[in-house]
């Protein structure tokens, strides 16, 4: 279980000149500020092959994924005859023995233009690899959210799905996710955050500073943490909610005045404000709505799903305790 939250340090990686060598099988020292990523783009012109030179060095570089050692030398291997061990989901099969659906719109979880295709994809593949006598799966991409708990998963056209969030199921137990599906343990948890105008007098330092206000949350977000049991803020009428179209929306709304507050987990928050230009704009507050946990999750009337979870949770486990885990968190940069 998680401790704490885990505070992510974003890494900004600086990207080299455009220089796609043209040698294979060649030596590279290893130079302060290198990392597998930006090696696998100097070399490969691709980042996302950072795999294929970690496999073919794992004993020069000691198990060190981001803080590579400076000074050694590593084999930079042949795309075509890499070892296949380079695979960097090598359970990842097409027909295989467990089924998982997840979306390619939920960056930086799920997302298939991101490396290694989001942190959550990352990191239930190595839970996976990790798991006892791991055995292969296969990951299909559904961008409609509201096809993954039912009827996919209810009516077990896959196995489970991920990441969810889990609701307070001991304060909630009617929740249809409560009443119908089990949980893994944490993936790993998130802050959910407030965005406002710069010129904002909120400061969110207490609950009731948020009575009257109008906040947004795009359509198909959980509310929860909006109508706890402590709160009631939708169930009394203290707050008003805004469920626009999209994050964009949202932001949109708050610009034009329309809302108060924007209010998404942080990582979705910092990449919108990035690439729609708002960082003079918005700001974040300080304490964040709430802490959330996310998931794998799998129907309870699935014939096979205490065994499978009992896997993933043996694997996700076993890779907590392992430098793995923070390193692959830490590989997830804004892009």
């Amino acid at each position: 279980m998680f401790k704490g939250f885990y505070k992510i340090g974003w890494i900004a990686f600086t990207a080299l000149p455009h220089v796609a060598l043209a040698e294979c099988n060649v030596v590279h020292s290893l130079q302060e500020g290198d990392t597998l990523l930006s090696v696998a783009e100097r070399y490969y012109d691709d980042r996302n092959r950072w795999s294929v030179i970690y496999y073919a060095n794992e004993v020069a570089l000691a198990g060190n994924l981001v803080n590579v050692p400076v000074g050694v030398e590593i084999n930079i291997p042949c795309l075509e005859t890499a070892n296949s061990k380079a695979d960097p989901k090598p359970l990842l099969q097409d027909d295989a023995g467990i089924k998982l659906l997840t979306g390619s719109n939920y960056a930086p979880f799920t997302d298939q233009d991101w490396s290694g295709q989001g942190l959550a994809t990352e990191l239930v593949n190595a839970a996976l690899e990790e798991s006892p006598s791991p055995v292969p799966f296969s990951l299909t991409w559904e961008n409609d959210w509201s096809q993954h708990l039912f009827p996919k998963l209810d009516n077990k056209e896959f196995d489970m799905g991920f990441p969810w969030i889990k609701p307070d199921c001991d304060a909630d137990p009617e929740n249809e996710r409560c009443v119908n599906f089990h949980f893994s343990e944490p993936i790993f948890n998130i802050l959910v955050r407030l965005y406002v105008d710069n010129d904002s007098s909120i400061a969110f330092e207490k609950d009731d500073e948020l009575h009257g206000k109008t906040l947004c949350r795009p359509k198909g977000y959980f509310t929860h943490d909006l109508d706890s049991e402590d709160r009631q803020w939708l169930t009394k009428g203290l707050v008003k909610l805004t469920q626009a179209d999209s994050p964009e929306a949202c932001f949109e709304l708050l610009t034009e005045g329309k809302v108060d507050a924007v209010t998404l987990n942080e990582f979705l928050g910092y990449q919108k404000i990035k690439d729609l230009g708002l960082a003079d704009k918005v700001k974040v507050l300080d304490r964040p709505i709430s802490t959330e946990t996310l998931h794998v999750i799998i129907s309870k009337r699935h014939w096979r799903g205490t065994t499978h979870l009992y896997r993933f949770n043996a694997g996700l486990e076993k890779l907590k305790s392992t430098k793995r885990y923070e390193e692959i968190l830490s590989l997830i940069h804004i892009s």
